[in-house]
């Protein structure tokens, strides 16, 4: 679809146009929301509310030029992913034991220099298990940072937490979705 015709889908704001925007983003969508929450059950709420959030964000920034409707609608549905995932406190704050390790370039590229695990030959699905088994602080920075591509800075803005808490859970999210990835080849973990 067109951004011209997204957009003429926005300025109408009624149950048809809403439904329509819901179809055709539903599966970009759905993956996000997948990766943010720990199974499925919440990747459905978590949808839901984001999807909500998400479009009226978007409805607001209708009348304005050069705006990204698409941009918008991905951006907002990701930081409204974020915000659910956080108002769950008995979840988002748990905390891990596994430390940063002290290096003054640290790399969080997973899939470089990695011996143990192939990546070319590891299924979509086994990735998503491993990145859901993560405590949320680190799936929430991973998402954010490794995937989403948002510079440490914003999604230190976002998570409302200092570069330092980012980088820290960046690197013990990276240990530890290998280590998941790892069980996970292994038939360990479920």
């Amino acid at each position: 679809m067109s951004l011209n015709a997204l957009s003429d889908l926005i300025q109408k704001n009624d149950k048809t146009s809403v439904q329509q925007v819901f179809e055709l983003y539903y599966g970009k969508l759905a993956g996000i929301a997948m990766r943010y929450a720990k199974d499925d059950s919440q990747a459905d709420l978590v949808f839901h509310s984001a999807f909500e959030k998400a479009y009226a964000k978007l409805y607001q920034f209708r009348n304005q030029k050069n705006s990204e409707p698409e941009k918008i609608l991905i951006e907002e549905f990701i930081i409204a992913n974020v915000e659910f995932i956080k108002s769950i406190r008995s979840e988002y704050y748990v905390s891990s034991t596994v430390y940063a390790i002290d290096k003054s370039i640290k790399n969080y590229d997973l899939f470089e220099n990695n011996d143990l695990i192939d990546f070319n030959k590891t299924d979509i699905e086994t990735i998503i298990k491993a990145l859901q088994i993560l405590v949320p602080s680190q799936r929430l920075i991973f998402n954010l940072h490794v995937i989403d591509g948002f510079s440490i800075q914003e999604s230190a803005f976002i998570l409302e937490t200092s570069e330092e808490t980012i980088k820290s859970n960046l690197e013990k999210a990276r240990f530890n979705l290998q280590k998941n990835i790892e069980r996970k080849l292994k038939g360990i973990a479920k």
